[in-house]
């Protein structure tokens, strides 16, 4: 599909939604308090609660923010749900890819940590062994162990309402808004690809300036002590958005970046403490981070997620929909 010039958006105007959707993904989150005027939550759980409806309203209203400006959907009585899902990466087709492909290369970044946790696990096994009458059944105990430690942590996940956070809610949310709505919305505005991946998250960084709010007159921090703590979360949400932006232009699919949102959250900042253990770890950490950057742009490549590739300017095919769909 060819893209139709007669529709679009300027580059100023995709800019300004973009940066109200960024605004109102952080100024909703203080709109019970603030607007509505609710009384203080009487516990962390109904606190958290709250922000989970106010990230869920503004990303609402983000999908049809960026519906209005990106796709001229009511011109064309013809549009498909499934044409219009895909806008937004929201797509079945070539899933297990978009799943396990982003996921095995974000893990090539943690090589060295997990190794690390692969090596003290063994070492655990072994004491254990030496403490049993026969080897097998000490493995035998280990494993059952691990079992119950595996499935005890994901039904406490249910009542754990910050495991919620960063496991569901905050990734879901965070990717749909500043990448499914963000990106193809630039796209359409005229933006190159690789100046997306280094723009859309200055508008990432935009949402969490709160934080500074936050840490300095909630929690009495210094200027320079709440400065630092922020500016080390910007750094890291600014890398971090580089590859989820990059992550989904490729592939087209949200799946991708959540996925790999949800790994990072998991396993949080890439320790170096892994180099200090020992040569195999060493090894690890530094074949993991060549490995990473030797794959990106194979595992990444978008025919291994779609069926077609257009000449669009959103390679999606559906920056600017046309009467025949």
């Amino acid at each position: 599909m060819e893209a139709d010039s007669s529709v679009g958006v300027s580059k100023i105007l995709a800019v300004a939604a973009c940066t109200g959707m960024s605004l109102t993904y952080v100024g909703l989150l203080y709109a019970p308090r603030y607007i509505l005027r609710l009384p203080p939550p009487v516990s962390f759980n109904e606190y958290m609660l709250r922000r989970f409806s106010s990230v869920a309203v503004s990303s609402i209203i983000s999908l049809f923010m960026a519906t209005l400006l990106l796709l001229p959907v009511w011109d064309s009585g013809k549009t498909h749900i499934t044409s219009f899902l895909s806008a937004y990466g929201l797509k079945t087709d070539h899933l297990w890819q978009a799943v396990f492909f982003p996921l095995i290369l974000t893990a090539l970044l943690y090589l060295g940590p997990l190794m690390t946790a692969a090596v003290d696990v063994i070492g655990k096994q072994k004491q254990e062994q030496l403490l049993c009458a026969h080897g097998a059944l000490g493995i035998v105990y280990s494993a059952y162990r691990e079992l119950l430690y595996g499935i005890y942590g994901a039904v406490s996940m249910r009542s754990d309402v910050l495991a919620w956070r960063n496991y569901v809610v905050a990734p879901l949310t965070e990717e749909l808004v500043f990448r499914a709505c963000m990106i193809p919305l630039l796209l359409c505005g005229g933006f190159k690809p690789y100046s997306i991946v280094f723009l859309c998250p200055l508008f990432f960084s935009l949402a969490h300036l709160n934080h500074f709010w936050e840490l300095y007159y909630q929690k009495n921090y210094g200027i320079c002590r709440a400065a630092a703590s922020v500016g080390l979360q910007l750094g890291y949400t600014v890398i971090f958005g580089w590859y989820a932006s990059f992550l989904f232009i490729r592939t087209g699919h949200l799946v991708a970046p959540i996925m790999a949102h949800i790994f990072c959250n998991i396993m949080g900042l890439p320790s170096l403490s892994c180099i200090q253990r020992g040569k195999a770890t060493t090894m690890a950490f530094l074949a993991g981070i060549a490995g990473f950057f030797l794959m990106l742009a194979p595992v990444t490549n978008p025919v291994l997620y779609n069926d077609n590739i257009t000449s669009c300017k959103c390679w999606q095919g559906f920056c600017k929909f046309k009467s025949e769909l």
